[in-house]
């Protein structure tokens, strides 16, 4: 009797611990489906933010504006309202605009022997005070550095403990710590005095309404002057700036007032305006090959490579942060004899926002002036202009 209720209470446990263990499955079965359900509420926690999921800014193609990030510039608009086109070559307008495409930026076309601006892209922007020139400034120091002695062209300065360059390589790949070095050997007073000389800090255009100067600082940025020399820091420079200094360089030292014609009678009684004269066709040859080979193997290679029609050039990548916006810089000329032209062309927004993406553009508006054989058209030069050329290459 004692044995059979033994056993009868041993199966009755057995039984209720089998209940139980379903039970906790059944529940623990319905929590999964209730977490998988749309709607459903789950358990609270905390997730504490890492940099490794901070993303950068999120644009709009079709709405040009910026959703998320740190930078206030859309990367893409219609950079073409509000501009006024009745002065501008036409032929050479429709080539920067559909180079330019959906991007929100400027493109300047300039006759590098006149000063005329040929078209003027987004006049609202190209007109303002002006952004960080990032490296384009390189230029100015490479420039500064060779009228003062510091260097010549196959100088080698030493980067690290197995590493030199010289001039032309540090252009072609806008080596930093090698114009840094530059800047620090020609210290604050020069290198303002040579950005001075090329018209930084002051207008570029000669009777162009709204234009505002690009801006030099009074003392050196907090990082020294081998910032200002390597990424142009506390420096503004304007897209017309850059086209007026590339221009001398492009026609062998004559700095000209740039003018943009409002009609076509300003255009018929265009008269060139020399600003002033500057002592560098002997340092001109000794920049060119790498500005040349920024084209060719640096950071303009997007450029395109045309060996029959060269593009010189120097590109410029950086964070304004005044705005703050992502900049792509890309000031150039080609090498055509007579028919000449300087394009610089400035993006703003976000990181789409580049040097290489800017010389992209510039080498399509190179190239689609090339297929219409516009560098192939002869050209009418007024007697005022050729005079003022004439006398550009006397001196």
């Amino acid at each position: 009797m004692f044995r059979d209720a033994l056993i009868r209470i041993l199966v009755l446990l057995i039984l209720v611990s089998l209940s139980s263990s379903k039970a906790l499955s059944a529940v623990s079965t319905q929590k999964k489906k209730a977490a998988a359900t749309p709607g459903a509420k789950a358990p609270a926690r905390t997730i504490q933010p890492s940099r490794a999921t901070v993303r950068p800014a999120s644009y709009s193609r079709t709405k040009g504006v910026v959703r998320t990030g740190p930078w206030r510039q859309p990367t893409f608009a219609d950079s073409t309202d509000g501009d006024w086109t009745d002065g501008e070559d036409q032929q050479v307008r429709r080539a920067a605009v559909e180079a330019l495409g959906p991007y929100n930026g400027t493109v300047v076309v300039a006759d590098p022997h006149t000063g005329r601006v040929l078209t003027l892209v987004n006049q609202k922007l190209a007109l303002g005070s002006g952004f960080q020139p990032c490296s384009t400034i390189k230029v100015v120091a490479a420039l500064a550095a060779l009228s003062e002695g510091i260097i010549e062209r196959n100088t080698m300065i030493r980067l690290a403990r197995r590493s030199s360059m010289n001039l032309t390589e540090a252009l072609a790949v806008s080596n930093n710590p090698f114009f840094a070095a530059l800047g620090d050997k020609l210290g604050f007073d020069r290198v303002t005095y040579y950005s001075r000389l090329f018209g930084l800090g002051e207008r570029a255009g000669l009777g162009i309404e709204a234009e505002q100067p690009g801006i030099l600082p009074a003392a050196p940025p907090p990082g020294g002057v081998g910032w200002m020399t390597s990424y142009g820091s506390s420096i503004t420079l304007t897209p017309l700036e850059l086209a007026a200094l590339l221009s001398s360089i492009a026609n062998g030292g004559t700095l000209y007032y740039l003018q943009h014609p409002r009609n076509q009678e300003e255009v018929a009684n265009f008269l060139p305006r020399v600003k002033r004269h500057i002592d560098i066709r002997q340092w001109i040859p000794e920049v060119k090959p790498g500005m040349m080979g920024a084209v060719e193997y640096g950071t303009a290679r997007r450029a395109g490579l045309n060996n029959s029609e060269p593009i010189l050039g120097k590109t410029g990548t950086c964070t304004d942060e005044r705005s703050p916006t992502h900049l792509g810089w890309f000031g150039s000329f080609n090498d055509v004899g007579r028919n000449k032209l300087v394009v610089v062309v400035l993006l703003t927004g976000g990181r789409p926002a580049n040097g290489g993406v800017a010389s992209a553009v510039a080498g399509s508006v190179y190239r689609n002036l090339s297929q219409q054989n516009y560098f192939a058209q002869s050209r009418t030069i007024s007697p005022s202009a050729l005079v003022s050329t004439q006398a550009c290459c006397a001196r």
